[in-house]
């Protein structure tokens, strides 16, 4: 135990000191389960759309703007939810957030026209990117130092499983049923999970810690951690892990706590890479079943391609991070690297739909796409300290969500239409894994630097 009866309990290192339990486990499965229901939600719109394209008669300058509609209205709610996850706690903004989605999808079912759809999936993705960043903070704070970027590749696994299934739901229902039933179903999936959070989900304790809440609470949550351990005799708690950061409900001062420091550094490394992964991801998950049936596959084969490329992908990620945990933030450039060379063999058309190789080809290079991405986005919060951890982590969102916009608008303009459109995006998509390697090899030194100067100062 760190520190003596009546006096000042250090939550850092008590919480370092546990090992990895049950309740850790909880909060993991928890998570994982409210971004599973997150990735089902947003990614209806990518395998319902050749029935809605169909049905609605939608040309690719419309199918554009409804494939965007979700990714602006998910950037401003990562701003939102991220602000309000820092100020009012990481739970209630998750639980709030999980509601909102939940019904919106269900009423997105309802949708006659495209202007319909734009409305409905613009107000489902303010909520979908409301909760990330609150999710993402909760576990980093709540887990072991050794899983911390795990944690987030783990529950964000929950997310591309979530994505993942949507296809497989909808060749289940959409072919007898209609897109409508797809929405109808994975609305009330999501609300039935909504009720349940209400009752399971905890508050992150260095949150608590960070923001001065009653000791009493604090006490109380530390406690689920170390069930055994007697911990209202401490009077006080803190931090030491963490520098004083401002506790000010201004948005901008919280903004600029993000570049204080060596994390006046990190920062825009962390907002560039998370930028080029998220057109890379965002140009397949919005039109990865429209480009290989360009290609020459039909619209269930692609929407089974895509599936077991973003599942094999998230799973991939763990992986990766696992060792990224162990040796360095660089090693997620591993996925990216192996990458490029696969997305450049199709967009130059080395392999093409029919050979042997072009399956393959096709489905390694989706699959590295997600483990970047997956990597990427574990270490977008970690760098912060928990008072705008959440911040930290919604800003990180923001940003890469102006790719998540342009990957639709752009890519329906300049990558659907043509086989010869189609190659192209897959080379802008080996310019994106480029992207990302060069920013996470800075973001590595920046941070072996920082670690040494804080050893020497130490």
């Amino acid at each position: 135990m760190v520190g003596t009866a009546g006096a000042t309990l250090d939550v850092s290192a008590f919480l370092r000191g546990l090992k990895f339990n049950r309740y850790h486990l909880s909060i993991l499965l928890l998570s994982s389960l409210v971004t599973f229901f997150d990735g089902l939600d947003f990614s209806l719109m990518t395998f319902t759309l050749p029935y809605i394209r169909d049905e609605m008669k939608l040309d690719v300058v419309t199918m554009g703007n409804v494939s965007a509609a979700a990714f602006i209205g998910q950037m401003v709610g990562s701003l939102v939810g991220s602000y309000f996850g820092d100020t009012f706690g990481r739970r209630p903004v998750i639980l709030l957030c999980t509601v909102l989605s939940a019904v919106l999808t269900f009423a997105t079912g309802y949708a006659q026209t495209p202007d319909q759809l734009m409305l409905l999936r613009l107000l489902g993705g303010f909520a979908i990117g409301g909760l990330l960043a609150p999710a993402w903070s909760l576990n980093i704070e709540s887990m072991p130092a050794a899983m911390r970027a795990t944690s987030v590749t783990i529950i964000m696994l929950g997310f591309s499983t979530g994505s993942a299934a949507c296809g497989w739901i909808t060749n289940a229902i959409a072919p007898t049923h209609g897109w409508h039933a797809v929405f109808f179903f994975c609305g009330a999936m999501t609300l039935a999970l909504a009720v349940a959070l209400q009752f399971t989900l905890p508050e992150s304790v260095r949150w608590l810690v960070a923001k001065d809440k009653p000791a009493s609470r604090i006490a109380a949550g530390l406690g689920k951690f170390a069930p055994g351990e007697d911990l209202t005799k401490f009077t006080a708690f803190q931090l030491s892990d963490e520098q004083s950061a401002s506790r000010s409900a201004s948005p901008l001062k919280m903004l600029g706590s993000l570049f204080k420091g060596w994390l006046a550094y990190i920062t825009p490394l962390v907002w560039l890479a998370y930028f080029c992964s998220s057109l890379a991801i965002y140009l397949k998950t919005s039109y990865g079943v429209l480009f290989l049936e360009e290609l020459g596959m039909s619209v269930t084969e692609a929407t089974s391609i895509g599936s077991i490329g973003g599942l094999i992908g998230a799973i991939g990620g763990v992986a990766l991070l696992a060792l990224t945990e162990r040796r360095g933030p660089a090693w997620i450039t591993l996925a990216p690297l192996l990458g490029i060379p696969l997305t450049l063999m199709v967009g130059f058309g080395v392999v093409q739909y029919g050979s042997g190789m072009f399956v393959p080809v096709i489905l390694l290079g989706s699959i590295m796409v997600g483990v970047g991405h997956a990597a990427v986005i574990s270490i977008t919060s970690i760098y912060y300290p928990s008072a705008i951890r959440s911040t930290g982590g919604g800003w990180a969102s923001f940003m890469a969500k102006f790719a998540a916009v342009a990957a639709p608008l752009v890519g329906a303009r300049l990558f659907l239409g043509t086989e010869a459109k189609v190659l192209d995006g897959y080379l802008a998509t080996a310019a994106c894994l480029a992207g990302i390697v060069i920013c996470v090899l800075a973001m590595a030194q920046f941070a072996r630097r920082h670690v040494a100067e804080e050893a020497a100062a130490g």
